[in-house]
This record gives structure tokens, sequence and C-alpha cells, in this order.
């Protein structure tokens, strides 16, 4: 038995038992069991029983015993109170007392220490005892479910007081917490009936603490992955994936939801998709629940290239009803393929009021003055003087890699999917596509999923579409010949609309050869292109700019505009869009201009009445641009408006 406090009897307070040379009573805590009691010690007692031959006493919640009549100095009834001494436990268990009597005594307080059982250990049947985190309160119209986290996994804690009614209500989100119950099983899943629950304080608080964040960033340390590929520029970003693909695992640990958003491309999804499949089987594999990642782990696609107003309020609501609802932490926020930029701060700026952690995972130019002091991490290329050749998709590969290596086989051909439907120029691409011909996919097969995924996106637009994402893009995909068909039939369906948009608009585009030397052609896609169909404005726009640069083989720049935006693509051309969105902001009085982009592709938004102004200006510009003949169509227009 562990001594809390040292009492007194008689009125006389003893601060130091060592010292003291009254007899001892132990005053043991109600969830004190037999484990705690040795033969020869005295307790403090309370009758709970009186028959013919003696009374039965209680020495705490759990243990009671038998006072003989033979040892009996007087009568007694239920609830009185006494000194008993515990004389002898018999083979079968039970506890014979004396009554213990002494004109003066000292009170030593017990706390109960019983054996921990980790939750990965839990059985059917077992009486257990866990300390852990409340990671989840939950009521049900009957039973209240805590979920409670150690450092080997995450279990649901089922109470219940009354029907609807908030057991051990003093318990919050985040107490560390002593449950005391038996495993069941519920739904497939093992799940704690609570007998008792209460919550740690003081130096009991902080040890229980301080051991479950040492096991937890233990356990959160990122398996050890070789890359799929050796690429030294990638190098440079492999120590920031390593941290965020802890602080993932970390996250899961905890049991704090995730909510994933990615730009609506192809790259964005091969981005998010394996992280999504990663981070579900971590989920699966600490908790006890096949259905826990369907609940923690949330994707979502973003049109813009930058977080909207829209989307983090929607992100926002959504995860303050999940809090009200399902008593749920609020998420942490992965953007992926968007994020970085001066664009996303009005949103972040929003979520800093709640306790959201954010991290981005991005390959546009970065404003890191703007954003870094909101994120808990930022990966992007341009941090280490690289560039938007190494796509989000790549790097969100190895981050997957490194939270599961299980994976791998699933991932393989990923980042050539990627590669080829942003454009990327990289030294390491032809690697890239041998891997994924080495699992069964040739070029033109990479190409059609990549427009597969850019089509689908498009016409799933604010929905996840996760089984039909997952079947084009073979990641958990558990039908190879329905992911041929889905792929057959996608592409050919982009190629046709894209194929009846260049006729619509093809014969509109105006072109000027600037003083530079470069070929610029513009198109009113409001007045000459479909609208509200595919492919967008952003992806019309980027397919004229590739017809151009194959017919002319020099530098090009291609505008496709329309009432408030413009959608812009060069080729040979260092535009440095993030630098002219700025200027135009400041010296087009009014224009309201925003947006941004790569140094070769962006785009801009701005006011109706001033369009003929923006643009006049941005041609201006244009005109002023560096011809680069390092810089050629190496990515998609990321713009879906």
């Amino acid at each position: 038995m562990t001594p809390d406090t040292a009492g007194d009897s008689g009125g006389e307070a003893t601060p130091d038992s060592e010292s003291d040379s009254r007899p001892v009573v132990y005053d043991l805590a109600p969830d004190c069991t037999a484990e705690d009691v040795d033969v020869g010690a005295n307790y403090h007692a309370v009758v709970n029983g009186v028959v013919e031959y003696g009374i039965f006493v209680d020495v705490s919640d759990e243990v009671s015993g038998l006072v003989h009549e033979s040892n009996l100095d007087r009568s007694y009834e239920v609830d009185d109170r006494l000194t008993v001494t515990l004389s002898e436990v018999r083979e079968n268990g039970d506890l014979a007392f004396d009554v213990f009597q002494a004109s003066t005594y000292q009170t030593i307080v017990v706390d109960h220490d019983p054996v921990l059982t980790p939750v990965a250990n839990l059985d059917v049947g077992d009486e257990v005892h866990v300390e852990g985190q409340v990671a989840q309160i939950k009521q049900t119209g009957g039973p209240t479910v805590f979920r409670i986290a150690d450092e080997t996994g995450i279990v649901s804690a089922t109470a219940f007081r009354e029907a609807g009614v908030r057991a051990f209500p003093a318990i919050d989100l985040d107490d560390v917490v002593r449950v005391g119950g038996s495993v069941e099983s519920h739904e497939g899943a093992l799940q704690i009936e609570v007998d008792s629950m209460a919550r740690l304080n003081g130096d009991d608080a902080t040890e229980t603490r301080q051991r479950l964040d040492a096991a937890i960033a233990e356990r959160a340390e990122p398996t050890p992955v070789e890359p799929l590929v050796e690429w030294p520029a990638f190098e440079r970003l492999r120590g920031d994936l390593r941290d965020l693909a802890r602080l993932l695992r970390q996250t899961v640990l905890e049991g704090r939801p995730i909510r994933v958003r990615h730009h609506a491309d192809g790259d964005g999804m091969c981005a998010s998709v394996p992280v999504q499949l990663a981070l579900s089987n971590f989920i699966e594999e600490v908790h006890d629940d096949e259905d826990a990642s369907r609940h923690l782990i949330k994707r979502l696609p973003s049109k813009a290239p930058y977080y909207e107003m829209e989307d983090v309020t929607r992100d926002l609501n959504f995860a303050l009803e999940g809090q009200s609802r399902h008593g749920q932490r609020l998420p942490f926020l992965l953007m992926l393929d968007n994020g970085s930029t001066e664009e996303d701060v009005p949103a972040y700026e929003n979520l800093a009021h709640y306790d959201m952690p954010i991290a981005v995972v991005d390959h546009h130019h970065p404003d890191p003055d703007a954003v870094e002091d909101l994120l808990a991490a930022h990966v992007n290329p341009y941090l280490y003087d690289e560039d938007y050749r190494i796509t989000t998709g790549m790097m969100c590969v190895e981050l997957a890699r490194m939270i599961d290596p299980d994976v791998t086989d699933n991932l393989r051909h990923v980042p050539a999917v990627a590669g080829l439907a942003d454009r990327s120029k990289a030294e390491v691409m032809e690697e890239f596509i041998g891997l994924a011909e080495s699992e069964g996919y040739d070029r033109s097969r990479l190409l059609d999923v990549g427009e597969a995924l850019d089509y689908a996106a498009h016409w799933l637009r604010y929905n996840d579409g996760q089984s039909l994402v997952n079947d084009v893009l073979n990641v958990g995909c558990d039908d190879e010949d329905r992911h041929r068909e889905l792929v057959d039939f996608l592409a050919t369906r982009a190629e046709r609309d894209v194929e009846r948009q260049m006729d619509a608009a093809a014969s509109h585009l105006e072109h000027e050869r600037l003083d530079s030397g470069a070929h610029l052609y513009t198109v009113d896609l409001d007045e000459w292109a479909h609208r509200f169909t595919y492919p967008a404005p952003g992806k019309t726009t980027g397919k004229l700019h590739d017809r151009q640069v194959t017919e002319h083989g020099e530098p090009v720049i291609t505008i496709g505009y329309g009432p408030d935006f413009a959608v812009l693509r060069s080729d040979g051309v260092r535009l440095d869009i993030p630098r002219m969105v700025s200027e135009l902001n400041e010296e087009v009085v009014g224009g309201g201009v925003s947006g941004g982009g790569h140094l070769v592709v962006g785009s801009i938004k701005f006011v109706k009445g001033m369009r003929e102004d923006v643009i006049d200006s941005l041609v201006d510009k244009m005109a002023d641009a560096e011809l680069d003949a390092e810089l050629s169509s190496q990515a998609v227009v990321d713009t879906d408006l």
C-alpha cells in the first residue's frame, strides 16, 4: 500500500510519522483492493452488516471482512465506525479482523496504487485499471463514452449514470485519469465498462503526463525509409518531411482528428490520397475500432490555389460541430499543394482563435514571412532554393511512407503520375517513370491517370470522392480491372471535352509579338469558351498555351481572362507572378488584385470594372519580363476558376 498523507486522532496532528511512536491506523482510499492490505496492519472501518456471529466491516469499497463475536467488546450497528486489525487472510480469500483498541494513534491515508494494464494488452473478461488522457467525451442516449489514450493505444470506456445523463461530470477533455472496470467486446471492438474513474492531480498527474508524453514521442518517431529514387535536390526536404510525419503520428496517438485540404487537381490528389491511406492505417493500428479512421480523418478538395474564406468557414463550422456533438478535440489541419502564400493568411488568422494547428506541404512560391508564425510545420522546396519541379505529390509519397512504410507497394507509380500531371521537368522524372513502368504503368497510362484525376476532380467539386479517386489513382483499390476501365472512360471523356473546348476558343486567340521576342496570346474565355464545364478556364488556358508552345518552339505567354479573373501561363519567360500581383495591387488603384502561383504559372482576380486597366498593366509587365531558356512548360495551371 502507498501512504499519501499523515492524519491524526484525538486532535493531535502528526506531520512526521517516522518520528511518531504511536501505532498506525491506515485510512484506505475507496478504490483500494485486497492487494493494499497486510496481515497485522490496522485500518479504519465501517460496519456494513450485523449477524449473530459478529459484524461485517468495510475498510474500503473493495475490501470487506468479518470481526467474529469473540473479538467484540460491545455491540455495533450498521454505519458505526471503528478501528480494526487484519488478523488473517484465509485460503478462500476471506478476511478476518479483530477490534483494534488504542487510546491514541496516528492515521495515514492510503491511495490505491493498482496494477495498470496497457490498452494494447486488454482482453475480454479482465478486470483492469488503465491510466491515460481523455481524448474524447461523447454523451449518447444511454452511457457516456470516454476515449482514453495511453502510451500503447486508445480505448473506449463507457460509464452509465442514467439514460442520456453525463457520467463523471467533473472529468474534462485532456484530463489525465485512472479508470477501473471490466473489459468487454462491443461491435467488434474492446471497451471498458467503467466501475471507477478518477482525475489524477498534482505529482501523480505530472508523472503520468510525462510518462505518456515520453512514450507517445517514442511511438510517433517516423519509420526510416529509403527514398524511392536518389535525388540530391529532394534530400534537403527529407528532414522537414520527417518532422511532419512525427507530428502527424503524434496527432493520431493523442486522438485528435485530422482534416486534409488539398488542391483539386492531379498533383493535389497524388499528394492527399497517399497521406490519407497512411494515416488511416496508423489510426486503425492505434484505435481498437475499425470505424476510427472514418471519424478521425477527412480529405476535402479546394478549388482555389489558396485557402479561401469559404473553405475555412466550412472547416471551422464542421470542427466546432464535431467538438459539440462528439466531444472531440478540434482537428489538426493539413494543407497539401496549397497554403504557402499570403493569400492564405486571412483564413489562418481565423483559425488562430481556436486550437487548430496547421501544417503545409506545398510547391507554390511561398511567402514565408507572412505564414510561418501561423504554421506548426511548413514543407516547401523554395525554402531550400529549390522550385516547383519537386511536386507536392512527390513529397507526400515520401511523407506517407514515413508514416506507414507498408503503403510503399501501393505508391510506387504515384510520383510519376504527379510529375506528369504537373509537367515537372525534374531531372529524375525518367527514374520515376521507370519505377512506374516496373509496376505495369507505361507513360501513356500514367498520362491517362493524371487526366482522369483532373476530370474526376472537376465534377466532384467540393466532394472528396474517396472511393472514386482511389480507384482512378489505384491506391487502396481492390480491383485492377475496375481501375483500368475507369481511367479509360474518364480520360476519353476528358479528351473529348478538351477538344470541344479547343474548337470553341482557339480561333479567338489574339496574338502580338513582344519587344523581348516572346509571343503573347490572349483570349476572352467569357466570350469564347464553354463555361461551367470541363475543362475550366485554368485548364483551358493551359491547353491553348501548350498548343502555341508546340507550334512556335519559342518563348510564349498566354493569358486567358474572364470578367474578373485572368489565368497566366508562360514558357521560356520568367514572369515571377507573385511579384507581379503585388505590384498590380499597388499600381491599379481600386483594382483589388489578388492571386499568385509559380514563376511561370498562376492566376489573379480583380474588380470586374477594372479589367481593362489590370490586363493592360499586366501585359506591360510581361513585355518587360526576362527570357529564360531554363523555364519551359513545367507545370499545369493550378487554378480551377
